[in-house]
């Protein structure tokens, strides 16, 4: 029923960008040395590169760049339940503080949370490298893989075109 990729390199970095951009919205981890405190903030991807890190917005007196500071292990976890579409993955994350980046990333959204834009004083970017990542990727979407499921029950024959695989950088 499902089919087990386990991708590296270039096809590895080509999954990983095709959920996270596709997904954008995570559960952004850290303190995960810590099982009882450790800190879960929602977080929007803005760009996966191609080296497979993952860039994020974020404030530089946040409780999450203080976490990085302290520990860099982060974990991802990207959920798009109506297409039944999941990305867990694990890396280290750095603070980073180029004003060029940023204004390649910049969208007008985050007026929201930096007022000045790049230039605000409390503005940062989180690189997140990924080591590796596991995914469940099912082409197509709910209704059509609900209809799949049932024509596979009917004819015996497997017509779901779900993905699950590891993914190592």
């Amino acid at each position: 029923m499902s089919n087990i990729e386990n991708l590296n390199t270039e096809k590895g970095i080509e999954k990983l960008k095709h959920l996270a951009e596709g997904i954008q919205t995570c559960f952004f981890c850290t303190n995960l040395d810590n099982a009882i405190s450790s800190t879960a903030t929602i977080m929007t991807a803005q760009e996966v590169d191609n080296e497979g890190n993952v860039w994020f917005f974020s404030g530089l007196d946040s409780e999450r760049n203080a976490e990085i500071h302290n520990n860099s292990k982060v974990q991802l976890f990207f959920s798009d339940i109506g297409n039944n579409t999941f990305l867990m993955a694990n890396g280290d994350a750095s603070i980073v503080l180029d004003k060029a980046k940023m204004e390649k990333l910049w969208n007008p959204l985050l007026k929201v949370w930096f007022k000045n834009g790049v230039e605000d004083p409390n503005i940062s970017l989180i690189k997140f490298s990924v080591s590796d990542a596991k995914y469940w990727d099912n082409e197509g979407g709910k209704m059509v893989n609900f209809l799949k499921m049932v024509a596979s029950v009917v004819t015996g024959n497997d017509y779901v075109d779900a993905k699950e695989g590891t993914i190592k950088l």
